[in-house]
């Protein structure tokens, strides 16, 4: 199975669902992104997001697309964002979209799974500087994006870790469990 996205504006969960489906048995994928900001932000001379988004997007894409493989190896994995996500963030930058990023947007799951940011749970800090708002006006260009790019955008409603869980399990026809 081509590898599962779930993606979203910032301050959505995301990162713990995709942790309660990597203890339900699947295989999952972290967020390059966030790892990628946490590494540039300890070097003198970092590419970070908010200084140079189309070379942050370059790093991302090369990070993102060996993500990609790994996954696809697996018989059901889940990405935490993915390589069409880099799109949205230039969309909604205003910045034009090299057909690179478009052409490497393909390859995974026709369903991909959003969570809305959630202000209860949104924490501004250094790796997400951005107002509330912000992580709204995100999450709008990266469902708009990937509408764009043909995928099915899924809303995964807010609730328990389980219930989001048994959410995505039914709507992408998962087994259940993949615990043994």
């Amino acid at each position: 199975m081509l590898p599962i996205i779930i993606t979203g504006g910032p301050g959505a969960g995301k990162t713990s669902l995709i942790d309660a489906l990597a203890n339900k048995g699947y295989a999952t994928f972290a967020e390059v992104s966030r790892t990628l900001i946490e590494q540039q932000a300890q070097l003198e001379n970092g590419i970070l997001p908010w200084h140079d988004l189309p070379g942050f997007a370059a790093l991302c894409l090369e990070s993102m697309s060996e993500q990609k493989q790994q996954a696809a190896l697996q018989s059901v994995a889940f990405v935490d964002r993915a390589i069409p996500d880099i799109c949205g963030y230039l969309a909604q930058a205003g910045l034009e979209i090299d057909a690179h990023y478009r052409e490497a947007s393909a390859g995974y799951h026709g369903q991909v799974f959003f969570c809305r940011p959630h202000r209860d749970i949104y924490v501004q800090d250094e790796v997400r500087p951005y107002p509330f708002e912000g992580a709204l006006a995100i999450h709008d260009a990266l469902v708009a994006i990937y509408q764009q790019l043909g995928y099915q955008v899924v809303e995964v409603p807010w609730g328990t870790l389980a219930e989001r869980c048994a959410f995505i399990e039914s709507a992408a026809a998962l087994p259940m469990t993949m615990e043994a």
